[in-house]
């Protein structure tokens, strides 16, 4: 059987967990969560960085920090993970959907401005597969209306966005927070695991604050008060120092997990360009201004019958691909709450996206099987 996606271990993640359980120090905020922290700090210049236990929790320490409050507007993608809108909704925050763009899962920029009320408070554009929303755009329209904007970055580690100067920056660096996830289907994985990125030195303190379920006590153990207590709301948002060490053996390995990942999803590019060209589906866009960092290799298929096919047919030979997200605003939660707006673009690939095995441990000859399959059927 080739799955879907199988978790890799570099081989040091019981050896760093170990060494974390030796130390005494267990709970969060121990040295593999700063070592993790720095890392981040250092590679891709964000200016705080705060592990969490998921990408939900750092979602919802965004919607904390900004203060949202019952009747704010948060625009986001119909098409994205539940927790993009949850974390704002537990605010009271009223969710409005933008479409995808027809070429790219995506959020279409073009289409925010004219979602704006005086209610509006934040942007969440989700970067889908790792590939760069049209930050140029995005952030000149925040910076216009006085808007935040939160990087959900879940799949998007190690990709980068070059704006309209040519200046190549890292998703994650470029709104005011952002959100990454560690979860195991990701590229870095720490089994679950988060971090929230502040980029607005505004928000540091207040985040560290909120990520220690409201006290202080960050600050004490710097030494820079003499006790510590209840000072904001917050939770128990950080992780354990065992989750941070698997991490760290993660991050080490990142440029070398990266590079397998990188040629797994040429391999498929360039063998179902056949696909393509029969006219039965489409390859991933990469837009102009995006890297890609081999999180999802997908398929547009033709109509929503043929991606059924295909899934049935691979299942047959022991090969197993999934559809995705279900558009949030045809949700059952949603549906009443988003009213008769269409979001075209997001329901297609609803019904018409397949996502194909990706992962450390896939051969160049799983690729060829997995292909030749896909072509069998045309």
């Amino acid at each position: 059987m080739i799955p879907f996606n199988k978790p890799h271990l570099t081989g040091k993640e019981v050896h760093y967990m170990y060494d974390a359980v030796h130390t005494g120090k267990l709970s969060g905020n121990g040295k593999y969560t700063k070592y993790c922290q720095e890392y981040f700090q250092q590679r891709y210049g964000f200016y705080k960085c705060l592990l969490t236990t998921s990408c939900t929790d750092a979602l919802e320490m965004a919607a904390l920090l900004l203060d949202i409050q019952p009747g704010d507007e948060v625009i986001m993608p119909s098409f994205t993970f539940v927790s993009t809108a949850n974390a704002f909704v537990l605010r009271g925050a009223n969710i409005v959907f933008a479409d995808s763009c027809a070429d790219h899962p995506n959020m279409d920029a073009d289409l925010i401005e004219a979602l704006i009320t005086p209610k509006t408070r934040a942007i969440v554009p989700v970067h889908y597969a790792g590939m760069a929303c049209d930050m140029d755009k995005i952030m000149d329209i925040a910076q216009r209306h006085g808007l935040f904007v939160v990087e959900d970055a879940a799949q998007a580690v190690e990709s980068y966005h070059t704006d309209r100067s040519g200046i190549r920056r890292p998703l994650g660096s470029i709104g005011h927070l952002a959100a990454f996830s560690f979860h195991e289907t990701k590229n870095i994985i720490a089994g679950e695991g988060g971090m929230l990125v502040i980029n607005d030195e505004r928000f540091a303190k207040r985040a560290e604050i909120i990520w220690e379920k409201g006290t202080n006590r960050t600050a004490f153990w710097r030494g820079e008060v003499d006790k510590y207590g209840w000072v904001d709301v917050g939770s128990s948002f950080l992780p354990s120092e065992v989750t941070a060490a698997f991490l760290w053996a993660q991050l080490e390995a990142l440029e070398n997990i990266q590079q397998k990942r990188l040629e797994i999803w040429q391999q498929y590019y360039h063998t179902l360009a056949r696909v393509e060209a029969c006219g039965i589906a489409l390859r991933p866009v990469l837009p102009s201004w995006a890297t890609n960092n081999a999180h999802i290799f997908y398929l547009i298929c033709r109509d929503t019958a043929m991606r059924a096919q295909w899934i049935e047919k691979l299942k047959a030979k022991g090969i197993n691909a999934v559809f995705h997200y279900i558009s949030l605003h045809d949700s059952p939660f949603y549906r009443d709450k988003h009213g008769d707006r269409p979001l075209p673009h997001s329901d297609t690939f609803t019904d018409t996206l397949l996502r194909l095995p990706l992962f450390y441990g896939l051969e160049e000859e799983d690729v060829a099987k997995i292909c030749g399959v896909l072509e069998e059927v045309i």
